[in-house]
């Protein structure tokens, strides 16, 4: 097999029609993709995380991913695999699963497991584990060494550039088809056990004054900052000159200030190092924070919410930081991350049936450049699975998305047990959701316990909206005025086909309630174009 993968690597890697590559560019009011000079919707799905270290074991699960409508995986470049011995890389893994993401006609986001993984330094290479003096670990207040990597070490820091460095010079070499589409620099970086590492270097770091880097950043945007800076702003003006303790006080959110500080500085280095060579966009993922915990509870000083400040200010050469969820408060934090120009991506997501909403409702209210359930390939009948009907409608409507993306003429909707109704206004209508029961038709609806629904509409012009989803009701009313009321002219149920319209079935009988509502029940996805009208 490998042989085979070295023919078809020097076939598809000397493509002469290579275009610009991937970047991120305005639009609107957020930012999209551009991939092989297109606007690219991430349609993702994320390998468990040994999953991608051996060929063989990865051979099964191609034809899932098709089978799943995915058009992007996310995949580990492990360190310890790439770098087995100082200075010595060996990229035949990375190099194979490019070729065969190519073949199943897929784009691939690498995550760089470098430093960390999980808060620990689990892939860093034995030659660094082993040699402790050399590659300091970080430290407890008591002074004993944890299973991270020190972020106080310079010789971490350029031993993990020079690596993400090789890497990146590598896929700039030697994928022409631009088959890597962006990098996620570490992964869930983060400080357990404590708030921050005591090791001799970050206790001087302490110790001594707040970079004027960092007081400058929190000066200039302190009418935007989050609302834990914000409060420090009002008390303190940051303008107290000193260490770390004079300027935020001292307490365990101060430790974790300052080790978010240092931790951004490093994750940007390595950022930095890797685009000289190749810049594609970067990202750092974050594990969430669980409530009414403190930090060092949780994996402190990651990208998180209420850190999101300090990782700007200290990471430029990142392009955007996105939130990994494994708890129920999604729209919670879908709002906190997008803010202060961060487009909303979510790279990993515990693999669920309730993905399938949540998915039309992260692209349609958040303008999410992807989404992506973490370890994919673990499902045994990856046709049934909800996010593969999903992910059928959102690529049917990806050239529609990726058109009125950003212009305020596109929206999502979510109901759940909490959120049984939500009213959008596009244009000049009043868009009543509801959740499938309102009618019960459905017998898959039974409260309490009915699930969860969701949408992704848009307006494409005055009086005509396309409607895709699952378990939902849509009524319209005239936002502007109360003498008017709405019609259904027409009501179509059918298919994009590149882009052009398949007209199916006629809805205008007992499918829309006589011009009553839209309908799409439960248990059943589909995209309706419907024609509205006003009379008095």
């Amino acid at each position: 097999m490998y042989i085979f993968c070295f023919s078809l690597f020097i076939l598809l890697s000397f493509d002469s029609n290579s275009q610009s590559i991937p970047h991120l560019q305005q639009k609107g009011r957020t930012q999209q993709l551009i991939v092989d000079g297109k606007p690219f919707l991430i349609l993702g799905g994320e390998l468990g995380n040994s999953t991608a270290s051996s060929l063989d074991y990865m051979w099964p699960f191609w034809q899932k991913f098709r089978a799943m409508n995915l058009n992007t995986i996310l995949v580990p470049a492990y360190w310890d695999l790439i770098e087995p011995k100082e200075g010595k890389f060996d990229f035949t893994l990375v190099d194979s699963i490019l070729i065969l993401s190519r073949k199943n006609n897929l784009k691939v986001i690498l995550l760089w497991f470098g430093s960390w993984k999980n808060s620990m330094s689990c892939y860093a290479p034995a030659w660094i584990k082993t040699n402790e003096q050399r590659y300091p670990r970080a430290q407890n207040r008591e002074g004993k060494g944890l299973e991270i990597l020190s972020a106080f070490s310079k010789n971490n820091l350029e031993a993990d550039k020079k690596a993400f460095a090789g890497l990146m010079k590598h896929l700039k070499e030697t994928d022409r088809n631009q088959t890597v589409i962006m990098v996620q620099v570490e992964n869930e970086i983060g400080m357990l056990t404590e708030a921050r590492e005591y090791t001799p270097g970050a206790n001087k770091a302490f110790d001594s004054e707040v970079p004027q880097e960092l007081i400058n950043y929190l000066s200039k945007n302190k009418d935007s900052l989050v609302p834990e800076l914000r409060a420090h702003w009002a008390k303190r003006n940051f303008a107290t000159k000193g260490n770390w303790e004079n300027v935020f006080g001292k307490s365990l959110a101060t430790d974790e200030l300052f080790q978010v500080w240092y931790y951004a500085k490093y994750t940007d280095q390595v950022a930095e190092a890797g685009k000289k060579e190749y810049s594609l966009p970067m990202y750092v993922n974050a594990a969430l924070n669980y409530r009414n915990v403190q930090p060092g509870q949780y994996p402190s000083a990651g990208p998180l919410p209420h850190l999101i400040d300090i990782w700007q200010a200290g990471a430029p050469a990142i392009d955007f930081l996105s939130p990994d969820f494994y708890n129920p408060y999604f729209k919670h934090y879908c709002d906190l991350y997008s803010r202060r120009n961060n487009p909303l991506f979510i790279p990993e997501i515990r693999f669920e049936p309730s993905d399938a909403p949540k998915v039309f409702y992260a692209i349609g209210h958040y303008q999410a450049l992807g989404f992506s359930p973490f370890s994919i390939e673990s499902t045994e009948n990856p046709e049934e699975e909800p996010i593969t009907k999903s992910y059928s409608i959102l690529s049917q409507l990806s050239p529609q998305i990726l058109t009125y993306k950003g212009t305020g003429k596109m929206e999502g909707v979510l109901l759940d047990t909490a959120t049984k109704t939500e009213e959008i206004i596009l244009g000049n209508y009043k868009l009543k959701v509801s959740h499938d029961y309102t009618l019960g038709w459905s017998p898959e609806a039974k409260k309490p316990d009915w699930p969860m629904s969701g949408a992704i509409i848009i307006q494409e012009n005055d009086n005509d909206f396309i409607i895709a989803g699952t378990g939902i009701v849509v009524t319209f009313t005239v936002s502007n005025r109360t003498d008017k009321s709405v019609g259904i002219l027409q009501a179509e149920e059918g298919k994009f086909d590149n882009g052009k319209w398949i007209p199916g079935r006629r809805m205008n009988g007992d499918q829309d309630h006589q011009g009553r509502h839209i309908r799409i029940p439960v248990g059943e996805w589909n995209i309706q174009k419907v024609k509205l009208y006003q009379y008095k």
